[in-house]
């Protein structure tokens, strides 16, 4: 197991040499990535001695450009952590900008990203880090926030580097999570369904799809083969998913059901049209002076197919209401032979948004509420307790 250890400029620079050998003794292979900043807090030479590997400082270090030095490690590693992360850091990472081989390799990575900050408290709490920070935790990467106390510049407050120990501990605990799904097939229905009316008109819903591809990435960073089914989104599906695009509920339903029963974890979390019209017009339909009837049919309960056709599968719907949010819920979850059901108030605006609050429910009576979350934080809890409740029937099984 590998991860990059970038470390930045700050007078904390030091710790991460503790951080480090607390990471080695766990048997994790360290690349330590040195910002010219940090080189004036600790030099390389102290790390390599260490970590007996050589220390990337620069873009276009000589020896190291046989192959394009930042993809390489980019593609070899399980993290990137970042111990002590800077201000500056924190706003390169926010907005792309990539002028060193830290920043250019944050870009370049697929890999899972843990940031512990440093700095202080002033700018900690300065409304433009505090909105950068904001932005990455909404991209899923994990934080370490600083603790307060004695600062080196002689003031008091939130802003020192956490304590090495939380540290390892925390890197550790992702690294753990980016293995869970090992050898499990995820299969992920994402995004509306799309009911023609004619060549011009069709009924839909306003799902943006983000909340399926936050879980089919996050699924797909923990080792899981991802399936994800998907309606009409603007969204570009995680690289490495096996994607199978599909526009209307029937189409939906078709593509699971020819997967399902390979299937470790189902999560339900497209929006799936209730109502189909009963005819699709070949031409665009004229309008005319008067009222118009559309006649519907009813679609078949995709979710409530899978959990009468259920085996060993652990299967998760979605309950999007805008009244009698969990009474609603716990009638579903228990009438469609779910295991886990995500209940949403979509009057508080979740469409298109980068953030939710949610409720999940298990049969057994669990109950979790993730307030104010960002769609990949809850994707994160949704995988575990599913994986949770794999692990537990197979064991009772």
């Amino acid at each position: 197991m590998k991860i990059a250890l970038g470390v930045t400029g700050c007078i904390a620079a030091y710790k991460a040499i503790e951080v480090m050998r607390g990471l080695q003794k766990a048997g994790v292979s360290v690349q330590v990535v040195l910002t010219r900043s940090a080189a004036q807090f600790v030099t390389p030479l102290t790390f390599e001695s260490l970590s007996a590997q050589n220390v990337i400082t620069d873009m276009f270090q000589p020896g190291q450009n046989k192959d394009i030095h930042h993809i390489s490690v980019a593609q070899s590693i399980q993290l990137l952590a970042v111990v002590p992360a800077t201000a500056n850091i924190l706003g390169k990472f926010t907005h792309g900008i990539a002028d060193d081989f830290l920043s250019t390799l944050y870009l370049s990575t697929p890999a899972p990203v843990l940031i512990s900050p440093a700095m202080n408290v002033e700018m900690w709490n300065h409304p433009a880090v505090r909105a950068n920070v904001e932005i990455l935790k909404s991209r899923g990467h994990y934080f370490v926030n600083p603790e307060p106390g004695p600062l080196a510049c002689g003031m008091e407050g939130e802003g020192r580097l956490a304590a090495v120990e939380v540290i390892v501990r925390r890197i550790l605990e992702v690294l753990h999570a980016g293995q869970s799904l090992s050898g499990v097939k995820v299969l992920v229905t994402a995004g509306p369904t799309v009911e023609d009316i004619d060549p011009v008109r069709f009924l839909s819903n306003r799902s943006s799809g983000k909340m399926g591809y936050a879980v089919a990435q996050t699924a797909l960073r923990r080792g899981a083969e991802v399936f994800l089914v998907s309606g009409p989104t603007e969204l570009k599906p995680p690289s490495g998913v096996h994607l199978i695009p599909i526009r209307s509920a029937a189409q939906m339903q078709e593509s699971v059901m020819k997967l399902y029963h390979e299937m470790d974890i189902v999560v339900k979390a497209a929006a799936v049209a209730d109502y189909r019209p009963i005819e699709t017009a070949a031409q665009k339909i004229k309008k005319g002076s008067g009222e118009m009837v559309l006649r519907l049919v009813r679609n078949e309960d995709i979710l409530e197919l899978l959990g009468r056709e259920k085996k060993r599968q652990v299967l998760v719907g979605f309950a999007a209401e805008t009244e009698r949010l969990l009474d609603s819920a716990r009638d579903k979850l228990i009438r469609k032979n779910l295991d886990l059901m995500v209940a949403n108030d979509v009057t508080a605006g979740v469409f298109g948004s980068d953030f939710a609050t949610v409720h999940l429910l298990t049969r057994n009576g669990d109950f979790v509420t993730l307030q104010d979350q960002s769609k990949l934080a809850i994707a994160g809890k949704l995988l575990d307790m599913a994986q949770s409740l794999r692990l537990g029937r197979r064991k009772s099984g």
